[in-house]
């Protein structure tokens, strides 16, 4: 008995072996194969912000005027926005490691060739086929994590998908700035080259060749194909140029919209009455999946719609060129290269919807920091704002993703993948397109207050005229010169004053749009991905 006694008290202490949760391992290659596609996925998106930061000077070297020049952008966006939905099948239709492998490739030839165009019509093809490539190394990145990974390791792969998603465009400016006006617009070309490189022979290494399922092509979802791809196609467009074209009093504006309206319907008829669609946007019907899907595109509205607008201010207003706009936006990105890789051990302590709950509020609180501008308001105001946005977007994106995909069948894994980072770029053009008419109407609201405000019949008016005309005159001017240059030098601040407070409020307006994104957080219920995979 006194033999016995040991055994028992040892067998009350801990549980016995068969119902400890396994440990799950993850293979050296798998982790590979993991890194490789997040590289791909940073390699696209960075493309996109260090071209839109040189965007000037390509457009000068190639003789195009601002609004065709603006179409060396729009060609890619374009691209990629269509083959983002369709690349889950067509790496069915290839295998993975074909379909990724050929496109890897296809993206760094298209993006060298970009560097030896000659004229505008050239830049917007090679662009539009980079594009369909880069494309394609978005959702894939993301679709490998869900089905090489198992689930009690999604955090960690998402974590590092996310440093491609939300750090890329950080440091996109930067880069850009620095080779454009160290070595010429040519050079921003060369700077996917070596991390290309780099990818492919991971990607080589770790993808397990697969069976080609060509027989797919010709049961394939063709309808729905041209549908989405002529639908976001022209939303695309309308989004990119319809600023420029003033919207609806633009015949072209409007008949891109009315198709983009048509087609989009007919897709998602199809998609829901087709026994294998293309898509399953059922899935969209899931709680946590259909309300981080809606989370997921107000913070790519938030996301993207900053990198337009403080940069647009620092160049409008504070005179900065592109290198200094690419040192104040890398204080977002920089400390998430910090905060990332500690999400994961901190989701296994606190409750997922609390971080992306924390997140969204610390995101609205760093945009509502930066809203204050005046004469003074320039880059090193920007860094409280930019170090509050950068923890908010880190703990906003993985968890975010993690209860998005929490559950979802290997099967769904290509759609789920699609969906949810296809909404978080139209979140991204959507919002911009947004930001950029409401920040041009407010100026007009702004400029037209503060005009009416300054009149003759004010005495302070008076006086501000009668001092700069002395200083003009000051300077050699005769009087009725002198005058006009007042006149001039008042209308320059009126504008700049408009001009502060129309960022002003197109700042607050993501601010509330982020709201929007709280409120669906807050309706998430409890997700647990486990070694099993369940979701709770």
């Amino acid at each position: 008995m006194a033999t016995l006694a040991p055994a028992r008290g040892a067998s009350q202490q801990a549980p016995p072996a068969s119902i400890a949760a396994p440990e799950e391992t993850v293979s050296f290659r798998t982790w590979v194969a993991v890194v490789g596609a997040a590289l791909g996925a940073f390699l696209a998106i960075l493309n996109i912000q260090i071209v839109s930061s040189s965007l000037a000077d390509i457009q000068g070297a190639l003789g195009a005027g601002a609004d065709e020049g603006g179409w060396i952008t729009t060609a890619y966006l374009v691209a990629e926005i269509i083959v983002i939905p369709i690349s889950g099948w067509l790496a069915r239709v290839f295998s993975v490691r074909t379909y990724l492998l050929t496109n890897t490739l296809l993206f760094l030839v298209m993006t060298v060739t970009c560097a030896f165009t000659t004229d505008l019509t050239q830049m917007i093809v090679v662009r539009a086929m980079q594009g369909f490539a880069g494309g394609v190394l978005i959702p894939l990145a993301f679709s490998i994590i869900m089905t090489k990974l198992p689930p009690s390791k999604h955090p960690v792969g998402l974590s590092i998908y996310a440093i491609s998603a939300i750090f890329a465009p950080s440091i996109g400016p930067v880069i850009g700035g620095y080779c454009n006006e160290m070595y010429g617009w040519q050079s921003i070309f060369f700077v996917n080259l070596l991390p290309g490189g780099v990818m492919f022979a991971m990607l080589w290494f770790s993808l397990d060749r697969e069976p080609r399922q060509l027989d797919l092509l010709r049961r394939g979802d063709w309808l729905g194909i041209a549908t989405i791809a002529i639908g976001l196609g022209c939303l695309q467009t309308v989004l990119e140029e319809g600023n420029r074209d003033d919207w609806f009093g633009s015949a072209f504006i409007v008949r891109l919209t009315i198709v983009a309206i048509v087609s989009l319907g007919a897709f998602i008829v199809i998609q829901l009455v087709r026994k294998n669609p293309l898509l399953h946007l059922r899935l969209l019907a899931r709680r946590n999946f259909g309300l981080g899907t809606v989370a997921n595109f107000f913070f790519g509205l938030s996301m993207y719609g900053w990198l337009y607008v403080v940069p647009l201010y620092l160049a409008r207003i504070q005179g900065y060129n592109a290198i200094q706009i690419g040192e104040v936006l890398i204080w977002i990105g920089l400390p998430q290269l910090v905060i990332l890789p500690l999400i994961p051990k901190v989701m296994k302590r606190v409750d997922p919807r609390r971080l992306v709950v924390a997140g969204f509020i610390l995101f609205i609180a760093g945009s509502l920091l930066a809203t204050g501008f005046s004469s003074d308001f320039s880059g090193p105001q920007f860094l409280y704002s930019s170090l509050v946005r950068a923890l908010g977007q880190a703990l906003v994106m993985t968890p975010l993703s993690a209860i998005a995909v929490a559950g979802t069948e290997r099967v769904h894994a290509g759609s789920a993948a699609a969906l949810f980072n296809m909404i978080r770029n139209l979140g991204g053009a959507i919002g911009i397109a947004v930001l950029q008419t409401f920040l041009t109407k407010r100026e007009q609201f702004h400029s037209d207050v503060l005009t009416a405000q300054v009149s003759l019949l004010n005495d302070a008016t008076r006086a501000r005229l009668d001092q700069l005309t002395a200083k003009f005159a000051a300077l050699g001017a005769d009087h009725d010169v002198a005058r006009h240059e007042a006149m001039i030098a008042v209308g320059r601040v009126i504008r700049r004053q408009a001009n502060m407070l129309a960022f002003s409020d197109t700042i607050m307006l993501q601010s509330a749009l982020l709201g929007l994104a709280l409120l669906a957080v807050l309706l998430l219920k409890k997700a647990r991905t486990g070694p099993s995979g369940e979701a709770h």
